[in-house]
Parts: C-alpha cells; sequence; structure tokens
C-alpha cells in the first residue's frame, strides 16, 4: 500500500490548449512533475486561458504581481486539502511540497536557495527569445483564449512577436550553450552531477513547451544542439518522474 493512499486527492489547476493532453505551459507542468515524482495523489483542473483570471479569484488564490505592480492571477495553483494550503507560482508550490511531503526531495542538500537562483539564471538565459515561442503558443490557444494571451503577455514582451525570428532562434541556442556548460561542470546526468533535483524540472519543462508548441523541424533543430542533449534531459526527466 502507498504511504499516500489514505490521502485526499491533491488539485491541481492547469490552462488548457487545442493539443491532446492539454498541457504546454512550462509554469504547470513543474508541480505536475513534482507531484508524479513524489507519487502524491493529484488531478487536474484544466482551465481556458481567457478565464484563468475569473476562476482563480472564485476559489481564492493569491494574486501575483506584474513588474508594474498590478496584481494578475495566473495558473499553476495548487489546492491541498489534506492541510487547506492554496499555494500560487510554481516555485512556492516545490517548494511547499517537499516541506509537506519531504520523501524523494527536489531540493537535497539543503539546495533550496541555490536552485532558487538556477531558476532565475535559466529564466535569463530563456527569455531573450521568448517571442516567436510565445507567437507559437497563441497557435494552441482558443481564438478567446489566444487574444487574452496576446493582450496579457504582451504587457511585459511587446508585440510584435513574430518580426524577430532569427534573432531569437539564435539567442535561444546562445543559451543553451551556457546551460550546457552548467551540466557539463558536474560531469554527471543531472545538474547536481548524479542527484536528481527540481533544477532538472526547471529544464525539462521548459523544454516539453518549446516540444509541444514548436514545429516539428523547430523541435528537431532544438534536440540537435548540444550533441542531443536537450531531448535526452526531457526524456530523462519524464522517466524520472514517471511520466514517460
Amino acid at each position: 500500500m502507498s504511504q499516500y493512499s489514505m490521502m485526499q486527492t491533491l488539485v491541481l489547476y492547469d490552462t488548457l490548449s487545442n493539443l491532446p493532453g492539454n498541457n504546454f505551459s512550462p509554469n504547470p507542468a513543474k508541480p505536475r512533475f513534482v507531484l508524479s515524482y513524489k507519487g502524491l495523489p493529484f488531478v487536474t483542473v484544466w482551465v481556458e486561458y481567457s478565464d484563468i483570471s475569473i476562476a482563480m479569484r472564485a476559489i481564492g488564490a493569491k494574486p501575483n504581481k506584474r513588474s508594474d505592480g498590478s496584481d494578475f492571477c495566473t495558473v499553476p495553483v495548487l489546492n491541498d486539502p489534506n492541510t487547506g494550503a492554496l499555494i500560487s507560482d510554481s516555485l512556492e508550490i516545490a517548494s511547499y511540497l517537499e516541506k509537506t511531503y519531504p520523501e524523494k526531495a527536489i531540493f537535497p542538500n539543503n539546495s533550496e536557495s541555490l536552485i532558487r537562483e538556477f531558476d532565475s539564471a535559466h529564466t535569463r538565459l530563456i527569455l531573450p527569445a521568448a517571442k516567436s515561442l510565445l507567437a507559437r503558443s497563441t497557435e494552441i490557444l482558443s481564438p478567446a483564449s489566444a487574444k487574452f494571451f496576446i493582450k496579457i503577455r504582451s504587457i511585459d514582451v511587446p508585440l510584435p512577436w513574430d518580426a524577430t525570428y532569427d534573432e531569437d532562434w539564435a539567442l535561444l541556442e546562445k543559451g543553451h550553450n551556457t546551460a550546457y556548460e552548467w551540466y557539463q561542470k558536474t560531469d554527471g546526468k543531472w545538474f547536481m552531477g548524479d542527484t536528481f533535483s527540481y533544477a532538472d524540472i526547471i529544464v525539462a519543462c521548459c523544454l516539453l513547451w518549446f516540444e509541444r508548441v514548436l514545429k516539428k523541424d523547430e523541435w528537431v533543430r532544438i534536440s540537435s544542439w548540444n550533441g542531443g542533449k536537450w531531448a535526452q534531459v526531457l526524456a530523462d526527466v519524464e522517466k524520472e518522474c514517471g511520466l514517460a
């Protein structure tokens, strides 16, 4: 019998798409990988992107802050009926799950502060190439959600999104070259060498976003970088988390 067999089922809120299985967004993918890795029982509630703000306010989720100081609601949000916790933001959800359900650590050897820094650094690698990735993301949403997605995301990433395609790809490859150097320093399968951690989940969920929203030839292009490292990382993390 599983140690969690008597638990109430956790609820993860994620966003809908037109893709089989729905999931595409990297941030909601992160808690899904963590929940699966830890063997916690959970269900996913799928929300149209255009309805996220209304739906999350309705359940009492705490809004996040934009760079201009305004409030906004987003996913993922995790509801844990076992404790009454309702947590927003993928990194805070990971931190909560690690503290509440410490078996199968995702922040091994007291590495949470290090991995928080890694999360910010990895975002800085990917963000310069975000325009082309966001443009692709609109193509797998419903018309209403695509319109809302553009309205919200263009606050932080100004339009147009399709005018710098070649430049974006050069920046994306440069960012992955840097990430490859990080992995090479540890001389192991994972970011922390032979120890799996949330850092690997961060990288894999971004790669999952690419695989889900990009054209097939574009994903093949990324898969060829750094000797096939990134397709392998995604496959390895999915297997480690029982999602392969």
